[in-house]
């Protein structure tokens, strides 16, 4: 009688036991599975992907640092523009010495497709920032020859105008819900429509002058521009489809930085007026 007790026992645990094994754990919920974990905004192979940003802050200090080295790189290219323009025996100098020039754009080529194409350079600090200073220098020393030949009352009304039409974008690009980051392939194609038409235009400059040619020309490259700060900007922001990684607050700032002196670049040329 014992024996058989034990062994219904001993039954009952196994049927139990067999009971418990056969039925399959449930499976963790969404937020139990991705606790501790967050999806990354960025691959280090690409700069350019897929916005699913978490935290916030690392946004708010890169945007900040960008600003910061963007305000320095304008007041330097500010100072070098207005020494060029209202000092006159520095602009006697740099009309006479064209070398210079030409100098200063080799630096900025290099400099910019280095900082451009090169990943590793562009991260290293402080070599990074080193180059961006040379490359502020030497594109802010092209503006500055640039404007020389200009009446010093058009540079200062470009440089208003600048100002103006940079802040509204800027504006325009925190405050709008329109995703300028999804339209890459429309203003792949306005570039390409830009260089074929810089082209054609230095074909026909050499044999005569058309003004009404030239303009048309400078102002599609200050709405084209205008439209790469607005697109740089939200890259910026990060809170578009796509973002720009954090590590790269050197291409960032150097993209914003280059619209803004396009922008100003083809406003001379609009409503500027060359020296007699």
């Amino acid at each position: 009688m014992t024996q058989g007790k034990l062994f219904l026992a001993n039954k009952t645990t196994n049927d139990s036991s067999c009971g418990q094994a056969s039925v399959a754990p449930a499976p963790p919920s969404y937020e139990e599975a991705t606790a501790g974990t967050s999806a990354p905004c960025y691959n280090d192979a690409e700069m350019l992907t897929e916005f699913t940003w978490d935290d916030r802050n690392i946004r708010r200090v890169f945007i900040r640092k960008v600003y910061t080295i963007l305000m320095i790189q304008l007041l330097v290219t500010l100072a070098i523009v207005t020494l060029f323009t209202f000092c006159d025996p520095v602009k006697d100098y740099i009309q006479t010495n064209p070398g210079w020039y030409w100098a200063s754009y080799a630096v900025f080529f290099v400099t910019y497709l280095t900082l451009s194409c090169c990943s590793q350079p562009r991260r290293q600090f402080p070599w990074n920032l080193i180059m961006l200073a040379i490359f502020t220098l030497a594109l802010s020393y092209i503006t500055g020859t640039l404007s020389s030949f200009y009446n010093t009352k058009s540079v200062v009304m470009c440089l208003g105008i600048t100002a103006a039409v940079c802040l509204l974008v800027t504006l325009f690009s925190f405050q709008t819900k329109f995703d300028v980051t999804s339209y890459q392939g429309v203003l792949f194609v306005f570039c390409m429509v830009m260089l074929l038409s810089g082209l054609a235009l230095a074909l026909v400059l050499p044999f005569q002058y058309v003004p009404w040619l030239h303009a048309i020309y400078a102002v599609l490259g200050a709405i084209l521009f205008t439209m790469f700060l607005a697109f740089d900007i939200q890259l910026l922001m990060g809170n578009k489809r796509y973002a720009m990684s954090p590590e790269e607050y050197v291409f960032a700032t150097l993209n914003i930085y280059l619209d803004v002196i396009y922008i100003f670049s083809f406003f001379l040329q609009i409503f500027g007026t060359k020296h007699e």
